[in-house]
């Protein structure tokens, strides 16, 4: 059999390898993190409402005459406190818009160990996943503040 006849033999195998390749290309291992659209209820007044003002703005936390670091979460505070502001003794901001990594809130919230001091709420309870998700999807929203 000539070159050319095996060529032209094997070009349907050919074609279904590649699309077969390009097809698996996009698919997402379970392992991988979802890209799921943040939930669009995900405002800055429930933030407000139901992490910062119950779980934060608290007396000797960051609320009253002298909040701890300087951050008055409490309502009508807790927006220009957080958003765009560089946060204490890190190189990332507080609430970085659109950017849940570069958010040092995130962080604090999670305990991870990139954060200086402790895990907040300081000394629990800590946010139930809901709420996490709550601060986490208004992020990805870009951290409006509706």
């Amino acid at each position: 059999m000539s070159a050319r006849a095996r060529l032209h033999r094997l070009a349907p195998l050919v074609v279904f390898a590649a699309v077969a390749a390009l097809a698996c290309g996009t698919r997402k291992s379970p392992t991988e993190p979802v890209d799921d659209p943040p939930n669009p209820n995900a405002t800055f007044s429930r933030v407000q409402a139901e992490v910062f003002t119950p779980s934060c703005a608290l007396s000797g936390c960051h609320a009253g005459a002298a909040p701890a670091q300087g951050m008055n979460l409490s309502a009508g505070s807790a927006y220009t406190q957080m958003v765009g502001v560089p946060a204490v003794g890190s190189s990332r901001l507080r609430v970085a818009p659109g950017d849940v990594a570069g958010s040092y809130l995130v962080s604090k919230l999670r305990g991870d160990a990139t954060i200086t001091g402790s895990r907040m709420p300081l000394g629990g309870p800590y946010l139930s996943s809901d709420r996490e998700q709550l601060v986490v999807d208004w992020i990805r929203r870009g951290a409006p503040n509706d």
